[in-house]
């Protein structure tokens, strides 16, 4: 992958051949949470959240987004070089939840897996590397999945946003794309608004800080430096989805860089389904190309803390029409719910600690 100045352009053009989203239909009100820790007194960052069922955690929900993907792709398993998973909520320690999804969805053995993590973007840290693996040529197609069931310790303000879901994005050759990828961009600092040590439950986070300096900085920084080095500004997009925590965030950067909310609509998932933390600007980006139209440009800033975030300038082509039909929509997993209570939902997450 050649940089010019600060952009991240590989040697071969590089497109999203495929694309695939998973939200489990299981949902909680974020006033059901409220009125167990606060009596319903003030207000919530989101109307509801996804929750995992008891049979679901990243590997399921992986293999289900990354499916979807194929199918849209239309590309053999055996030609994916790459099967890359970013989260922050891999079902084990020690065992990769790559190898697992490579095995279910035909790629193994002629494959490299690799689980990724750098909190909320780790699914784009992933798409980077694999557009480097792809446009360098040591790879036709490499998959790369956001997704996770994100965990929030019981009464914490994490708790009414952190939701399970995610995305799989197949990346190949850009005369094989729904949507080429024109140019990336990271922007990284060493900003601790959130992190879990080992062994510990839950994650801590900085309240405040978490918004400024941690995230509007990043994505206000990823998205300023690519924009400029492109000669772009929020005019020349039709579309942007931002990480989203929550509602409020997303659309005070998208007002800061100019975009308006007709623009980013489309891939502001929060307020519906929650954090999907590795896939949330990922799933956010497939419910986008859900509706999108050759021609249409794209852009997609991730947001992981500790801190980071990763830009992409998109352009759709003619073949997106062709292959959006062959799985489910994003919006088609959403509309898919089925409300639970708060003691379901603790059973559910696994809540409830016996010493």
């Amino acid at each position: 992958m050649t940089q010019n100045n600060k952009l991240m352009k590989p040697d071969r053009p590089v497109g999203i051949v495929g694309y695939g989203a998973y939200v489990p239909r299981f949902r909680i009100p974020a006033k059901e949470i409220s009125q167990m820790w606060t009596n319903g007194v003030g207000g919530v960052p989101i109307q509801e959240k996804a929750v995992n069922g008891l049979d679901e955690d990243v590997a399921t929900m992986s293999v289900e987004a990354a499916r979807n993907a194929l199918l849209r792709g239309q590309v053999d398993p055996q030609d994916i070089r790459a099967v890359w998973v970013g989260s922050e909520s891999h079902p084990y320690a020690v065992k990769p939840t790559s190898t697992i999804v490579a095995e279910a969805i035909g790629s193994v053995p002629n494959t490299l897996a690799a689980d990724w993590e750098f909190a909320c973007k780790a699914g784009t840290e992933a798409m980077q590397a694999g557009i480097g693996f792809v446009g360098s040529g040591m790879a036709r197609y490499a998959l790369t999945i956001g997704m996770d069931t994100a965990q929030g310790r019981p009464g914490d303000a994490l708790e009414y946003t952190a939701a399970a879901g995610g995305a799989a994005i197949l990346l190949g050759p850009a005369d094989e794309a729904v949507a080429i990828i024109n140019a990336s961009y990271s922007f990284v600092t060493d900003t601790p608004d959130f992190w879990r040590r080992a062994h510990a439950e839950y994650p801590s986070h900085g309240d405040r800080f978490t918004g400024e300096p941690a995230y509007f900085k990043h994505i206000m920084g990823a998205a300023e430096a690519l924009m400029n080095e492109m000669g772009t500004t929020a005019a020349d997009y039709d579309w942007a989805v931002f990480h989203q925590p929550n509602a409020k965030f997303p659309e005070r950067v998208a007002k800061q860089l100019g975009f308006s909310m007709e623009q980013i609509k489309p891939g502001l998932l929060s307020p519906r389904i929650g954090n999907t933390y590795s896939g949330s600007s990922m799933i956010g980006l497939t419910a986008i190309l859900d509706v999108a139209e050759p021609g249409d440009r794209i852009l997609m800033i991730s947001y992981g803390s500790g801190s980071g975030s990763d830009a992409f300038d998109m352009t759709v082509t003619d073949k997106l029409p062709e292959v959006r039909a062959n799985a489910p929509t994003t919006e088609a997993y959403i509309a898919r719910r089925k409300e639970i209570n708060y003691a379901t939902y603790t059973r559910y997450r696994d809540k409830l600690k016996m010493s």
